[in-house]
């Protein structure tokens, strides 16, 4: 029954209302008292009653009828008139809690920050734009690389996968992006994986533009600050807006590019419901915008050359001859050469070629870079002999040994099907031995130092991460990700313990250790500059060979193909499911799955100790791409059927996991 609103009655607001239940996932409509008729326009704050309780909710629109068949309750009062909730932004909270079967709620609980009263009530003087320029010298260097810069100046829509050159200057090459969108009159949205990338971003970009156009946001800004410059951007004053995995949904005003850099860092994967990734949220904005859209980073993510294949985006890369002039020189350690002059470099943690080339490079001056494996790995199982990663004959998956179990008797099982694998042999050397070790940064600080007595030793990790360097002659030891910047490079690195990065139990093994080897390297400088980088792994290995010849795209392929064989993300959309062994097993039963929907596990996980020492499972659903969104319709009204039972045990539902474990 839909109710008509004659005239002397009060208007009717829809409203979303603020509360994280699948169940109530929806607007819901309230008359306007004469005295908030005013204020109460889209996209403001405002509080109502819902269940007996006070609650706050934003205006959606403002409608003539309702479907309600009921009386309606009233506003009780409005918040703010300020409207902080745009039809785009409206739009896009709800796609993205379509794609990954969660709330609206939550996700506008993500996008739009507390309120701060005073800030809100001080004026956002519109910022100055830069002057137009030219194509930048250095992106003529890549194929493509011109042609993006007039694209985003003429404001013609572009979609790029930017594979940044050994030592670019990756934070002026964004600035440069944004400085020609802002001056064609539009906005632009960088987003990078920590504050580190965060405040050299910011300084290339204030290099270019003026200071009041362009702001930074990130989680760690106190709550008036962060509110004052989303204010500033969602106002228009700011044309460019530069943060952290929390600006993915910060608002723009006109926007014209969207761009992630470093798509494959897991700092970019949001922990919090419904656990968004960056990389598609920004793509999904710019496919509603029209706006333009760039992942760039030195690796390449199977997800972005998945973007390539499917002719979305176009790549934009140097040719071979200018990467050749920009890379260092790399160096595996169980070449047939140096097999030969060392018959130890294969199993030797620092061989002899190592220790020569971080000598050379101490010996002029330069500093040191030695990448160690991050501490608190969960243990990998691998073969003993030769260390090739252990995995399932069934799908493929990782080994591992119960976890806590004293018993060696008992057999490896597979972490996504659960199965046993009692007779485990090495496919590529027969052997049936299982190993699992790694040495952490702190150990190999002291190694060195003994190594190289007199040596400077720095390490950067953990809570004590370097963002820079002195030049001079030193070892800096970092785990990934932390490796500090030096003015004029690294003369060598030393990517230590490959092993123990390639043979983690997950899905992106090699891409992330690819990322990461490359991040590292790309800190090097030229092999014509004696740069050289040491990589603590066979060199017949796939992930070393496409650092030997940076050659991330042609490994990215690879990847890609051997996922779409194997039925894995991102060639398929997947699902984790996990929960009590009950209630994971009511979830299976009860879900309605398209038919092509496969079912993996469940198998038992381990969970934090705040969620108790009650056993927890955890199943995998998988479905052609095609079938992503009726995927996730299932699991979303699934949800809302378990809310509205009540029911007492919760599960977790993640689409697209990072980590497939």
């Amino acid at each position: 029954m839909t109710e008509r609103r004659p005239a002397d009655q009060l208007p009717i607001a829809r409203v979303l209302v603020d509360v994280p239940l699948p169940h109530l996932d929806r607007p819901f409509d309230y008359r306007v008292r004469q005295e908030h008729a005013g204020d109460a326009a889209p996209g403001c704050r405002v509080k109502v009653r819902f269940a007996g309780q006070l609650v706050q909710g934003y205006v959606l629109d403002r409608v003539e009828t309702t479907d309600h068949p009921g009386r309606l309750a009233y506003l009780e009062r409005v918040v703010s008139p300020e409207p902080v909730l745009s039809p785009d932004l409206a739009s896009m909270a709800r796609a993205v809690a379509d794609r990954y079967a969660g709330t609206m709620a939550d996700v506008l609980r993500l996008a739009v920050p507390p309120r701060h009263a005073r800030v809100e009530a001080e004026p956002s003087e519109p910022g100055q734009r830069p002057p137009a320029r030219g194509v930048p010298a250095e992106w003529r260097r890549y194929e493509r690389g011109a042609a993006l810069v007039k694209a985003l100046a003429s404001g013609v829509k572009a979609r790029a996968v930017w594979q940044a050159l050994p030592g670019e200057d990756w934070p002026r090459r964004l600035a440069e992006l944004a400085a020609t969108v802002s001056a064609a009159g539009r906005s632009a949205l960088l987003v990078v994986p920590d504050h580190r990338d965060l405040a050299r971003l910011h300084a290339a970009c204030l290099d270019l533009m003026p200071e009041d156009g362009v702001v930074a946001l990130s989680a760690d800004l106190g709550p008036a600050r962060r509110y004052r410059r989303w204010l500033r951007a969602r106002r228009g004053a700011a044309h460019v807006v530069v943060g952290t995995r929390a600006a993915m949904f910060a608002p723009l005003h006109q926007p014209g590019l969207f761009v992630v850099w470093d798509d494959g860092d897991d700092l970019h994967a949001e922990p919090r419901a419904p656990y968004p990734h960056v990389r598609d949220v920004l793509v999904l904005r710019a496919h509603q915008t029209g706006a333009s859209f760039v992942a760039g980073g030195f690796a390449r993510t199977a997800e972005a050359q998945l973007l390539v294949d499917s002719g979305w985006a176009h790549e934009v890369v140097a040719s071979r001859e200018v990467v050749r002039a920009h890379a260092p020189r790399v160096s595996g350690t169980g070449d047939d050469f140096e097999l030969a002059r060392d018959p130890a470099a294969r199993t030797a943690r620092l061989p002899a070629v190592a220790f020569e080339a971080a000598r050379a490079a101490l010996d002029a001056g330069a500093p040191v870079l030695v990448q160690v494996p991050r501490r608190g790995y969960v243990p990998a199982l691998a073969c003993g002999h030769c260390r090739t990663p252990a995995r399932c004959r069934r799908c493929a998956g990782p080994l591992s040994l119960p976890a806590g179990s004293s018993d060696e008797a008992r057999p490896p099982s597979c972490r996504w099907c659960g199965a046993p694998e009692p007779g485990f042999r090495c496919a590529a050397c027969g052997s049936a031995r299982l190993r699992a070790q790694v040495v952490g940064a702190g150990r190999t600080a002291e190694e060195l130092g003994r190594a190289f007595p007199g040596t400077t030793v720095r390490t950067s990790g953990g809570d004590e991460v370097l963002a820079s360097v002195p030049p001079g002659p030193q070892l800096v030891v970092a785990t990934p990700g932390a490796e500090p910047v030096v003015e004029g490079g690294y003369g060598a690195a030393l990517l230590l313990d490959g092993w123990a990065l390639l043979g983690r139990p997950d899905l992106r093994a090699a891409e992330e250790t690819l990322r990461r080897w490359m991040a590292a390297a790309a800190m090097v400088r030229p092999a014509e500059q004696g740069g050289r980088v040491i990589v603590g792994a066979d060199s017949a290995l796939r992930t070393v060979q496409a650092l030997i010849r940076w050659d991330p795209a042609g490994h990215a392929q690879r990847e890609l193909a051997e996922r779409a064989e194997l039925g894995f993300p991102p060639a398929r959309r997947m699902a984790s499911v996990q929960g009590t062994p009950h209630a994971v097993a009511r979830v299976v039963d009860e879900v309605q799955l398209p038919p092509s929907a496969e079912v993996l596990g469940p198998v038992p996980v381990q969970v934090p100790r705040a969620a108790g020492n009650e056993e927890h499972e955890r199943v995998l659903i998988r479905v052609p791409r095609s079938d992503g969104k009726a995927l996730a319709v299932a699991l979303a009204r699934l949800q809302a059927q378990r809310t509205a039972r009540k029911e007492p045990d919760a599960v977790r539902i993640q689409l697209d996991p990072l980590e497939v474990i």
